[in-house]
């Protein structure tokens, strides 16, 4: 193709200097050149971009397919499958976690106390023998545990809960009955979880692969996609064409994320590594090493996209817990990847409804293939990225 497009461009350029020395005319001898040059180019250039994209879609082994979670190659035998979202207590006396360095997803938000809960997603989670460890449900976080149609992991919670875990199309599974009340046993399957020896109550109880599949058999849950599953969630940018967010002129230096303004006892925070391109986590509430390690796997936290997300709230007793709005539209929030950052606006329509960020020209942004770590900050608290 190359060479046939010299040839052809040697060949109308010496056709178009004869006709414009005849005529003594620049004009006509001028565009006819540039016309002969660019479309070649034009055309080559995008053949080696089709032949880059259809590239990206052969899997690296037959039948695996794209993670809606993530963008990275999974098996095809998981691609129905429904991901788990599960409740972590995030305080010294719960460290270290088991198994977080293979979520896809990591939420984070206050609960009350200024006390940090994680909830981690995992898509592949089938062979994962101790994941955790556990704890109550916060019911803020079943509405976004329902934009992924997650079975939801947690043990009890306060009688906030019981509206949105009673809902017919919330599939739980828990190891306590529900605010303290006998009578209120939706997703109950206390044998899912293991109480651990060598930790103390209450963070010692930890959730299995094998204990989820039994829960599911036990409380007749479809392990695939149910009907509310919508599907349509985060739109990632190409592997060969990554977001760089140059694009932007008004893109944020964020080498380091720090959200202890925010976060006032877990004090979170980022650092990102220029040599893998990964935002890895720190605590900075942990004495000694900052970093957020998983005991499971020795690996440090860390992911390619950081997404920070600002909502309403209230608080709702003198016990401090927390509501916060998960259904809104043109909220604020900003995007990390990178090395840098743009300021966002975020909605969220329905329970199942994804929520969907957008730049300032209003259009969705895209991720970059990797895992994602959620922070959602209440309206008017602060953090720092440099």
């Amino acid at each position: 193709m190359k060479k046939l497009a010299v040839l052809l461009l040697t060949g109308l350029a010496c056709a178009t200097l004869l006709f414009g020395c005849g005529n003594n005319d620049e004009n006509v001898e001028t565009v006819a050149i540039n016309e002969v040059e660019s479309a070649p180019a034009t055309t080559v250039e995008t053949e080696a971009e089709t032949e880059t994209a259809a590239e990206e879609d052969v899997p690296p082994e037959e039948g695996m397919v794209r993670s809606p979670l993530t963008n990275e190659w999974i098996s095809g035998d998981i691609a129905d499958q429904r991901p788990i979202a599960v409740m972590i207590p995030n305080e010294n006396a719960a460290l270290p976690h088991y198994n977080l360095s293979n979520a896809d997803i990591l939420y984070e938000c206050n609960v009350e106390g200024n006390m940090t809960r994680l909830m981690a997603v995992f898509k592949d989670w089938e062979n994962l023998d101790r994941i955790g460890n556990i704890r109550s449900c916060r019911d803020y976080y079943v509405y976004w545990a329902k934009e992924w149609d997650a079975i939801y992991c947690h043990i009890g919670g306060p009688f906030y809960i019981l509206d949105i875990i009673n809902d017919p199309t919330t599939d739980n599974i828990t190891e306590a009955v529900l605010a303290s009340d006998n009578s209120q046993k939706k997703g109950l399957y206390a044998n899912a979880f293991t109480r651990v020896t060598d930790r103390k109550a209450p963070h010692n109880a930890y959730i299995s692969g094998e204990g989820v599949l039994k829960a599911i058999d036990a409380l007749d849950y479809s392990r695939t996609y149910t009907e509310n599953y919508e599907g349509d969630h985060f739109k990632f940018a190409s592997e060969s064409n990554p977001n760089t967010l140059e694009q932007y002129e008004d893109t944020i230096p964020a080498s380091k994320i720090d959200l202890a303004g925010a976060y006032k006892i877990t004090k979170t925070y980022f650092e990102y590594n220029e040599e893998d391109g990964l935002y890895y986590r720190f605590q900075g509430m942990q004495s000694g090493d900052k970093a957020h390690m998983d005991a499971a796997t020795g690996e440090q936290l860390a992911f390619k996209n950081i997404l920070i997300q600002y909502a309403h709230y209230e608080t709702r007793d003198d016990k401090g817990y927390l509501a916060f709005q998960c259904h809104d539209d043109t909220k604020d929030g900003y995007y990390f990847t990178n090395g840098k950052g743009i300021h966002v606006t975020w909605k969220k329509d329905s329970d199942y409804g994804a929520t969907k960020f957008y730049d300032d020209n209003g259009n969705e942004i895209e991720l970059n293939t990797g895992k994602t770590n959620i922070c959602i900050l209440e309206d008017g608290k602060t953090f720092d990225a440099e």
